[in-house]
């Protein structure tokens, strides 16, 4: 399984980016048991989950982004997105999509973003 992420780049303060993450070979079947992540690492801090976004469509948010972030799938496009609103120059780190399911943990590649104040 490949997880191709995008979106990541360089905004202001208080703007907004959405990120993606397409797990091209994955089949549907598999998809449907899948839940995914997205954490974040800023430098020479650990990574930290940031949303998650359960088979069933619940999802679960790290304080520092209730009510900015959003987090949502798309079975048929086989892409998990997480929606940045208000970004703070706190937010700038590398994020990485994480799909977990039955026998299954995989990473994507992280992407950067980079807010500036």
């Amino acid at each position: 399984v490949q997880l191709q992420a995008s979106g990541g780049g360089l905004v202001q303060a208080g703007g907004s980016l959405r990120l993606s993450c397409r797990a091209s070979r994955m089949i549907l079947s598999t998809l449907w048991n899948t839940a995914f992540d997205y954490y974040h690492q800023a430098p020479g801090k650990q990574r930290e989950l940031v949303a998650s976004i359960e088979r069933d469509g619940r999802t679960t948010y790290a304080d520092s982004v209730k009510g900015r972030f959003t987090i949502s799938r798309d079975n048929a496009r086989k892409t998990v997105y997480l929606q940045m609103n208000s970004l703070k120059t706190e937010d700038t780190a590398v994020y990485f999509c994480h799909a977990r399911g039955p026998n299954m943990d995989y990473w994507g590649k992280g992407t950067l973003v980079t807010v500036s104040s």
